[in-house]
Parts: C-alpha cells; structure tokens; sequence
C-alpha cells in the first residue's frame, strides 16, 4: 500500500485555463448570434495571426511557454510523489496497512520526547532516513543520542514499517554560561 498525493494543483490551473477560454469563446460566440460587437472579432484575429511571422519573438516566446508548462504538467502526471501513506509489515494476515505520514511522524516525535533530559524533538522523514533533532538543557549531552535512538529503535519495532529508515539523531544543548 503505497497511495500517492493527488496531483490537485496541476489539475486546478489546467482546469482554470481551460474555463477562461472557454468562457472567452462562449461570450464571443453569444455577442456574435445577439449581433453584437463582440469582444474580439473574428477579422481582427485573423489579420493579428496573418501577419505575424514564425521568426518572431511573440510566437517563439508563446511557442516556448508553452512546450514549458506541458512539460511540467507531463511530469507532473507521470513521475511518482511522496507517498502519503507508509506501508506497515504483516505477516500474520494478507492485510494491507499503512499508517499516514503526520501520525508516523509524531509516533515517533513523542518517542524521542519522552527520554529524560529531552526537552523538545523535531523530525523529519525522508524516504530511507528519519532525522531527529532534540534540544536538551543539559550541558553534557553524553549518551543522549544513544538513548533517543534506542527508543525510536523500540517505537520502530512496535510500528514495524515495511522498510526500516535510517536513524540519525543530532542534539542541540543548550549553552553553558562562562
């Protein structure tokens, strides 16, 4: 189980593109049966697209935003995100399960807050490492480090993701006064 962001923003602004021109033809198409003089004529777009020249910079700039934008929407469309979901092991059923990113991350966020010495915790998760900084008030940090991974060890083993992340863990300790 490995669900994907949905790709909402590209579809929003193809979406919002397509409305206005569609709602620019709709208009002109209207003003044209009323028999009205319509936002932009049919002559005078002609006469704009007759005289312009592949060589010029309108049509190049136009040309080149465009092969851009679709570009980004193709790979948008085609390349994976992060998952939103992160895949749990089971071997006892054949069930899928997953637990979301921002529970993961504060499972294992409160783990690292609960050693003694920690005062606050910050995570981040990447796709194979898990990066924890801790801040303590403790001018002699030794062994602190070790303690918060071995208990992000034991809350690792009591989540069991399927794939197990690297754990790296920096302290920040407050400074001594000279």
């Amino acid at each position: 189980m490995k669900r994907r962001p949905r790709r909402s923003a590209p579809a929003v602004l193809t979406a919002a593109v397509l409305l206005v021109v569609c709602a620019l033809v709709a208009t002109v198409a209207i003003q044209t049966i009323l028999g009205e003089t319509p936002l932009i004529t049919y002559r005078a777009a002609a006469d704009a697209l007759h005289s312009t020249r592949w060589a010029d910079l309108v049509p190049l700039v136009a040309g080149g935003t465009a092969a851009v934008v679709g570009l980004v929407l193709l790979l948008a469309s085609v390349l994976p995100g992060r998952p939103t979901v992160v895949p749990l092991r089971d071997e006892e059923t054949t069930f899928d399960s997953g637990a979301s990113r921002r529970s993961y991350r504060s499972t294992l966020r409160t783990a690292a807050s609960d050693v003694d010495g920690v005062n606050a915790a910050t995570l981040s998760l990447g796709r194979r490492k898990v990066a924890a900084v801790v801040r303590t008030d403790r001018t002699t940090t030794d062994g602190l480090a070790d303690a918060v991974r071995v208990s992000l060890d034991q809350r690792l083993d009591q989540i069991a993701p399927e794939a197990r992340p690297e754990l790296k863990v920096k302290i920040k300790a407050a400074r001594s006064d000279p």
